[in-house]
């Protein structure tokens, strides 16, 4: 590709302790706790709103948040209040509330005990009222274009918005932009995909119909209760008879907390690249067009889908996998199946492995992975980059493989994991040190004395 030299003079914003970059749950959880925890912060967001796949990318529920067996809750802290604080203005269902099997849970069992029903402009109002409440920085319709560097450091960001260019500095940049974008910028070592080919999961594009007869998709789920994933015999019959090749085996859905209204998760756009501005735009022009097919079957073949309307779709497509940035530890699925126990545990999750195919129908849940453990552990040191020492990782840009990151790449763990980044970048400020230096007991004291759950070896020191 040709190149093009471009330089000019950047202004400089005022410098802050912390920079979060991305303000999805991950960004969301960070810029919390660094700012409770003392630090200035300024959470940069490239819509108009808080919230990244809660909100602009429509995803919901919030899948589990307890261990796989449902008993447990194991992500709190920011999240729990989060969704409390919903639910308090109506816009959301406490998971120890729902129950897999339902029609919250898209009638799917595996993985789907105890998910978070929400509505996604509750989730906007609460994510500005809890960050203006925590004095955090907002800077929003602003995207992050580049990073500056010196040796191993970050010293700041370039961004571009409707007031051009400019430079925002920052002592710790936390990155939760889910593609690792800070750090690629950077210079940190990353891999694409899973091993092998380098394939990434499927896009997905979220949107949401209403004027559904509750009771009649209901119904139908009840009648077929062998059936893994919602309406797939009907699918599968469509696809026998020439009628509607659909690339999904079934069709994911979600009641939501309007009666009538659903979300939908069963657009798949294959062999794309996320990081990729080319890619992008074709699995949005994919996407789009995939769902005016759907609302075409949905009519014709789905029990009590003949008038339903769409709504709205996703301001952006849904990424699942893009870089996994090279950090001080690689969260492999051997030790979520084992359960493995870490020193520097940061944070627990219990939701299973869920591997979209990046090449064909297949999934989630059927790849053959086996099971995760109940409860499993993420380590502190999958937040390090090696290659960085004034950055830390938080969402589906994590260290982990292909696989473990199918796990944990979810909303829940990434508010965990962003809390986390959030109290650590604020603990190295505090006491002057690199983030991959700081006092991991400590650490996880505060996370504990700030609500968070480190798993059952963690509980009693919870209580002192």
């Amino acid at each position: 590709m040709p190149s093009h030299t471009y330089t000019r003079q950047l202004p400089v914003g005022e410098p802050t302790d912390v920079l979060v970059v991305g303000s999805g749950p991950s960004g969301l959880g960070a810029a919390l706790a660094a700012a409770r925890n003392g630090a200035s912060v300024r959470l940069v967001e490239r819509f108009g709103f808080l919230g990244g796949n809660l909100t602009a990318g429509l995803v919901g529920p919030c899948m589990t948040s307890f261990s796989l067996d449902g008993t447990v809750q194991l992500v709190r802290g920011i999240f729990d209040e989060f969704v409390r604080r919903m639910v308090r203005v109506g816009g959301a269902v406490h998971p120890s509330e729902t129950r897999s099997g339902s029609p919250y849970s898209g009638f799917m069992v595996y993985g789907h005990e105890a998910v978070t029903p929400f509505d996604p402009e509750a989730a906007k109002m609460v994510a500005l009222d809890m960050c203006e409440e925590a004095g955090v920085e907002l800077l929003l319709h602003t995207f992050v274009a580049d990073a500056l560097t010196e040796e191993r450091r970050v010293t700041g960001v370039v961004v571009g918005n409707k007031s051009g260019l400019g430079v925002l500095p920052a002592t710790t940049v936390i990155d939760c932009t889910g593609d690792g974008d800070v750090a690629a910028r950077a210079g940190a070592g990353f891999d694409l995909g899973r091993d092998g080919d380098g394939r990434m999961q499927p896009m997905t594009l979220f949107f949401r119909v209403g004027d559904v007869d509750d009771d009649a998709v209901r119904a139908y789920q009840d009648a077929h209760p062998d059936e893994r994933f919602p309406f797939q015999g009907l699918v599968e019959e469509a696809g026998a008879d020439g009628s509607f090749t659909l690339p999904r085996r079934g069709i994911q859905l979600f009641k939501t907390l309007e009666p009538g209204v659903w979300r939908i998760n069963t657009t798949r756009v294959l062999g794309l690249d996320g990081t990729d501005a080319g890619d992008l735009t074709t699995g949005e022009i994919t996407a789009r067009r995939q769902v005016v097919e759907l609302m075409r079957f949905f009519r014709d073949r789905l029990p009590g889908m003949r008038n339903c309307k769409l709504l709205d779709t996703a301001a952006t497509i849904g990424v699942r996998e893009t870089r996994r940035v090279r950090g001080e530890h690689l969260l492999t699925l051997d030790e979520l199946t084992s359960g493995r126990s870490f020193e520097d545990t940061i944070a627990v999750a219990g939701y299973p492995v869920d591997i979209h195919s990046p090449t064909g129908p297949n999934g989630p849940f059927d790849d053959g992975i086996p099971p995760t453990a109940n409860i499993y552990e993420i380590p502190y040191r999958s937040l390090v980059p090696r290659d960085l020492d004034n950055l830390l990782l938080s969402g589906r840009c994590v260290s982990a493989t292909h696989e473990a990151l199918a796990a944990i790449r979810v909303m829940p763990p990434s508010f965990a994991m962003g809390e986390a980044a959030g109290v650590a970048a604020a603990l190295a400020r505090r006491d002057g040190v690199l983030p991959r230096a700081v006092d991991v007991p400590e650490l996880q004291r505060l996370l504990l004395a700030q609500g968070a759950y480190l798993g059952p070896r963690f509980e009693s020191a919870a209580l002192r």
